[in-house]
């Protein structure tokens, strides 16, 4: 009747020492490290159970890879005088495999949430009412002494790129296709359009890669970058700073409107258009604004890093929720941090970080260790020399057919320390896992050169690199002035 009051349901209220917003790695770490502390914790996932690294991130695109990586192999025949006839690729069969086995480990890690007491697992979209209190769903208040926010990330679409209407896709949307377009323009040379660009090209799909800015995926050394953005030319068009003048949907696709290399006009038409133009934190739909936290000028809140604590709250942030390093390795380490502090709180400790790791599974391929090249600029006041290796003549590399790359590493003068590192070239992966654990040791380059290298392998280039670096070092006191006398720099 009119002027009836609504009645709302009964709300269930449940009291617990530690709530965890998000069941993906984060989430998961941060449960498994505060359950050894009390069993009043709840681990609250509003969407599927299976982690972005499984369902969506680091698995599906490392089986699309290796399809293209096998395609690109049978193709490269020739050069060692071995011939397997024409080459096809089956558009079904590789995403049925990428889909196969991306759903073999989602379930393993569903069967992992699901081992968790169902006491301490909530479904349901979780969202602040107050600094310590939680509403999920409609009908479970959450009262919480402590809260750990592990909502992860999401894909970030630029507006005009909406013009591309029902042919816009992302990465998640890619692992579900039944098969393979016949083309795709990809926008952001990131790490994710690069690795997913580079597969679909080398499986018969016609690429091109728009990007704005410059960057290339991770680089930040401009020799490596200049080196890496040749290279991906000789197989797709990747223009890292595009002028793009349109996007619109036609009956064929999506047509994009751009500047070419001549500085005229061109418009191509392709399938599909991916968004690979980062991703955002999942908080806005947390009602974090009744967190009682200082959030910045985008919304999210500010937390100090070492921590994870958001300013002197009893709220921790950890993964792709605090948008710092959305890479697995970080966010299980965050996880690990912020659960430990939640359980320990209000003794709240500083967490083990360590050196700074990442791999772009491209190839050749990218890897980034410790300090970047201006990081070691501003650390060292300038006072630092580098050293370089071409892979192009570099033995093993030559021998199996994968001779194109470049590394340069990273020292201090004075000291000695080797401070970082970039790379683009063959078994980046491997020579990356090397420089971080010498740079989180703290090595100086004249003790990783005493270290064993077998002959030949293709980290006999690194050795390389470390010599040339060890030549440009002058190892002694620096003079309080500056760098003058410390001999070669950048």
């Amino acid at each position: 009747m009119p002027g009836t009051p609504v009645r709302r349901p009964c709300m269930e209220k449940r009291a617990v020492d530690v709530a965890i917003i998000g069941a993906g790695t984060a989430g998961m770490v941060a449960y498994q490290r505060v359950r050894k502390a009390t069993d009043r914790v709840v681990l609250i996932e509003g969407d599927q159970y299976g982690t972005t690294c499984a369902r969506v991130g680091c698995m599906p695109s490392k089986l699309l890879i290796a399809a293209a990586e096998n395609a690109h192999q049978m193709q490269l025949g020739d050069l060692f005088g071995v011939s397997a006839g024409a080459i096809r690729v089956d558009g079904k069969r590789v995403m049925e495999r990428v889909r196969t086995e991306r759903d073999r480990f989602v379930s393993g890690v569903i069967n992992s949430v699901e081992k968790f007491p169902e006491a301490h697992r909530l479904r349901g979209h979780a969202r602040f009412v107050g600094p310590n209190h939680l509403v999920v769903g409609n009908n479970l208040e959450v009262q919480a002494g402590r809260i750990i926010i592990a909502t992860g990330s999401r894909p970030n679409i630029p507006g005009f790129l909406k013009e591309a209407k029902d042919r816009l896709v992302v990465n998640d949307d890619i692992f579900e296709w039944q098969d393979l377009p016949d083309s795709v323009a990809v926008f952001g040379p990131g790490v994710i359009g690069l690795e997913l660009g580079q597969a679909l090209s080398r499986l018969g799909v016609r690429v091109r890669m728009f990007g704005v800015g410059g960057a290339v995926g991770p680089i930040q050394d401009d020799s490596i970058r200049d080196y890496a953005l040749k290279t991906f030319n000789e197989e797709f068009p990747l223009d890292p700073d595009a002028e793009v003048k349109n996007v619109e949907r036609v009956d064929k696709g999506v047509a994009i409107t751009f500047v070419d290399g001549d500085g005229g006009e061109k418009t191509e038409t392709f399938d599909y258009l991916l968004a690979a133009t980062g991703r955002r934190p999942n908080v806005d739909g947390l009602d974090i604004q009744n967190a009682g936290i200082e959030l910045d000028d985008k919304g999210l809140p500010l937390f100090d890093p070492h921590t994870l604590r958001c300013g002197d709250s009893h709220i921790f942030i950890a993964g792709d929720a605090n948008n710092s390093l959305p890479l697995l390795h970080e966010a299980a380490d965050e996880g690990r941090i912020a659960g430990d502090n939640a359980a320990s709180y209000p003794d709240v400790r500083t967490g083990l970080r360590r050196t700074p790791l990442a791999v772009v599974f491209t190839d050749p391929q990218i890897a980034t260790v410790g300090l970047t090249i201006q990081q070691v600029d501003e650390r060292c006041r300038g006072c630092f020399a580098v050293g370089e290796v071409s892979f192009e003549d570099q033995g093993r590399s030559r021998v199996i057919g994968k001779n194109r790359g470049l590394l340069r590493v990273y020292g201090e003068h004075g000291s000695g320390l080797f401070m970082g590192a970039e790379m683009f070239g063959p078994a980046a992966e491997h020579i990356a896992h090397l420089l971080a654990w010498s740079a989180q040791r703290r090595l100086t380059v004249s003790e990783m050169l005493e270290m064993p290298f077998y002959h030949p392998v293709i980290e006999e280039g690194l050795r390389t690199a470390l010599k040339d670096l060890n030549r440009n070092l002058s190892i002694g006191p620096v003079p309080e002035e500056g760098c003058t006398d410390c001999g070669p720099g950048v």
